[in-house]
Parts: structure tokens; sequence; C-alpha cells
């Protein structure tokens, strides 16, 4: 599995917020570009960027900084927040990000959503951001009528990069993963899941390898990372070292 580090924008602030809540914001980093290149340079392979002003607003508030990270860094890009028409899709693949999330349009433009990924296969992911169950939308502030299993299944049909489930309910708390949650999302989707919220430790990023062959192929990592909790190195080290382990102990029964 790969551990994504994230980085969330607001206001041109590398920042995370307690729970999607606006109002609980801790500014980890004043330059965001300088963060992705110490993520890079860390062994990232991939950065999660989310516009939370877009996510809000629906405005292109960060592009400046997206810019100017995409540029700094040679590591591809995943971008979300405020996607909501294919013009601002097409602007973002042009600034050169190789991904990027869609996730209140999934809810009330399902049909948009079919559109950009028979137009860009396997360059579109899909957030499905859940509380209790329900997916949230608009930045986390309105809950829709939807669970996250239905909106899963919904998505079958297309040819997706990922389907990034995020828990709301466990999001920069570092109170480990809802591991239920993700491995619910992996059986019923045919697409590759990314899982977020909730890591806090070495041992939560363990915790999911037991659902790594339910289609869990990445894990965005945030908060844990900014505060210490988990050391990026540390971590890809541990997971490299499980996946070898766990191939010698396929093997052994193989040839048992």
């Amino acid at each position: 599995m790969e551990i994504i580090p994230a980085i969330d924008l607001l206001n041109g602030k590398c920042v995370r917020l307690n729970q999607g809540n606006y109002n609980e914001v801790t500014k980890f980093n004043s330059d965001p570009v300088e963060q992705a290149q110490n993520w890079e340079s860390q062994g990232a392979k991939r950065l999660h960027l989310v516009d939370l002003d877009g996510a809000k607003t629906g405005e292109p508030i960060n592009d400046l900084t997206i810019k100017e990270i995409k540029k700094s860094i040679s590591i591809p890009i995943q971008l979300g927040g405020g996607i909501r028409n294919i013009d601002r899709a097409k602007e973002l693949f042009e600034i050169g990000i190789d991904r990027i999330i869609l996730g209140t349009i999934a809810i009330e433009n399902p049909e948009l959503v079919k559109i950009l990924s028979r137009e860009y296969p396997k360059r579109i992911a899909v957030g499905i951001d859940a509380k209790e169950g329900m997916v949230a939308t608009r930045g986390w502030l309105r809950q829709s009528k939807i669970t996250s299993l239905e909106l899963a299944k919904k998505l079958n049909d297309l040819e997706l990069a990922a389907i990034i489930s995020t828990d709301i309910s466990t999001d920069g708390t570092l109170k480990g993963p809802n591991v239920k949650a993700l491995k619910e999302i992996a059986e019923v989707s045919i697409n590759p899941v990314i899982a977020s919220g909730g890591i806090g430790s070495i041992a939560d990023l363990i915790s999911l390898t037991d659902v790594k062959n339910e289609g869990i192929e990445g894990i965005i990592v945030g908060r844990a990372l900014y505060d210490g909790s988990v050391d990026l190195k540390e971590a890809q080290l541990t997971l490299k070292n499980l996946t070898i382990q766990d191939s010698f102990n396929n093997k052994d029964k193989f040839l048992a």
C-alpha cells in the first residue's frame, strides 16, 4: 500500500481541519510549496492536495499556490476541492495535475462524473466522505440522503483511478481509521480504494494491511505526519517489510 501525504490548502496556507470543521483549523505551514518539496524529499510517491476554499465556495482561490506546487515537485498530484464542471477539470489537467478528485458532483451531477471518467479514464477519483455512513458534500457542510455503500456501488460502472473513502468522524482525530467502514466500501467497489481519516500511528497503518487484499491500495496521512506521530520514511519501510513478509508467507503456503 502507498502512503500519500496530504496538504490541505486554506487561504494559501497548509492546514488541517478537525473532522472537517472550518472553525477548528490548525495551521502547520505557511508555505505549502516548501511542504510539498519536503514530502517528496522524504520519499513520497504521490501528493494528496485539497483546496478547502474550493470545496467550500467552488471558487479557485488557491490556483496560484497549486501551480507553484506542481512546478516545484516531480511526483504525481491528486487534487480535490470545488471541481464541479468540465471546464474546471480540464483546467486542472492542463496545469499538470495527474488525478482530480470529484466529491460533491458525484451526488449533485452524477452524469458529469460519467462524462469525465470516459474522457479521462483512470484519472478521475471520487471522494466518498461519510459520517455515520451517510455521504457529506460541499466541503462536508451538507449531508446527503445516500449511503457511502450505495454510492460506491453506483460507481462500479465507471473506470475510475480510485475511490477515496474518508470517515469524517475520525478525520484529523489521530484515533485510528474506521477499518470496518473501509472494508465494507472495498468489498462492494470494483474500483481501487484509498483510505483516509484517523491515522495517528504506525500501528494504525499496520491495521489496514489486514484489508489490503480487499482492494485498499493507498492510505492518505495528514495530521499524524505534521505533528510527528508518524514518520513518513519509517512508515514506508514498515509497510514495505510487511509486504515482503506477506509474500514469503504466501510462497510458503503455496509450496506446502
